[in-house]
């Protein structure tokens, strides 16, 4: 049998090493825009526009840009959904600026058609920002007080339900960082599909850290009084095929989903991937050995073990 809680401070050094460049890159962007992600205009407010041209030949996403700089819309950004179609993201347009660089673009490129345009206001954005922040605070009070009062037949019920709150933060450090790092290689910018995404995540996360923490429950019942890394590391290893099955069906959808989807969901896809990645993991390796630490109070030797090789 696997001893996956005895080796429990490798698999939480992962966990850091994985979340600790996103939360770099989280701090560099907040320092540099006042932002911890790269917002789109469903937080800040702005305008989005989506055109197909029909006689373009491919079309460029820096030559767009160039022209909406000259427009006065500097810092826009410009994706291509197809060799003859873009999405423009943009500081809010009112309808004499928008007329003014449909005129540059056609000019530019010949006719298009408008499949999209909409426009949303800074109020309107800080307002689905708070949203969001109330949405995932909600969430993970909901987990501990459900999981508390469901876990009520064994000791320390608490612990479970803080267990699976750790563990659900660690999967929205790994997303939030990742989209951070993402947006300075692909240009992505958060908005309300990636808080679909990581809503999402923080359900999957959970659910398998419910199978587990079940388990744990009947274990602990079952053969009271026997060692809780005992009880624990062999209720892993007793759900670890069903968790893993499970996970991997949807990830190997999602991943098909990434390759062949198209670019318009891709970002959306490509978070909720990495995020679900996340949660099994820290549904296994992470939740469980909490219980363990917190049960023997191992972070009062911690510092113990360092301070003999110190002197």
């Amino acid at each position: 049998m696997f001893d996956i809680v005895g080796k429990r401070y490798l698999f939480f050094a992962l966990s850091l090493l994985v979340i600790i460049p996103g939360l770099v890159s989280i701090g560099i962007h907040w320092a540099q825009t006042g932002s911890p992600l790269p917002l789109a205009i469903d937080f800040t407010g702005g305008s989005i526009m989506e055109l197909q041209f029909k006689e373009a030949p491919v079309i460029q996403p820096g030559d767009v840009v160039t022209i909406l700089t000259q427009n006065g819309f500097e810092d826009s950004l410009v994706q291509t959904s197809g060799p003859d179609t873009v999405l423009i993201r943009s500081k809010e347009m009112d309808s004499a600026a928008k007329a003014k660089v449909e005129d540059a673009l056609r000019s530019r490129y010949g006719a298009f058609i408008e499949l999209q345009f909409e426009s949303v206001g800074p109020a309107v954005g800080a307002e689905v920002a708070r949203a969001a922040m109330y949405a995932v605070l909600a969430a993970a009070l909901g987990i501990l007080i459900y999981i508390w009062f469901a876990f009520r037949q064994v000791p320390n019920a608490f612990r479970f339900g803080t267990a699976a709150v750790i563990a659900t933060f660690h999967d929205i450090f790994v997303v939030l960082g990742l989209e951070s790092i993402f947006g300075y290689v692909f240009g992505w910018q958060a908005d309300s599909l990636f808080l679909t995404a990581l809503l999402t995540v923080i359900g999957f996360s959970v659910h398998d850290t419910i199978v587990v923490f079940d388990r744990i429950r009947e274990n602990m019942i079952r053969h009271r009084g026997e060692d809780l890394e005992v009880i624990v590391n062999h209720s892993i290893t007793q759900t670890l095929d069903r968790s893993i099955n499970t996970q991997l069906t949807v990830m190997f959808t999602l991943l098909a989903m990434v390759l062949f989807g198209g670019v318009t969901i891709r970002h959306f896809v490509t978070i909720l991937l990495m995020g679900i990645l996340s949660g099994t993991y820290s549904s296994i390796f992470n939740a469980p050995p909490i219980l363990v630490v917190w049960e023997k109070r191992e972070w009062r030797t911690w510092f113990r073990r360092q301070a003999p090789a110190a002197a």
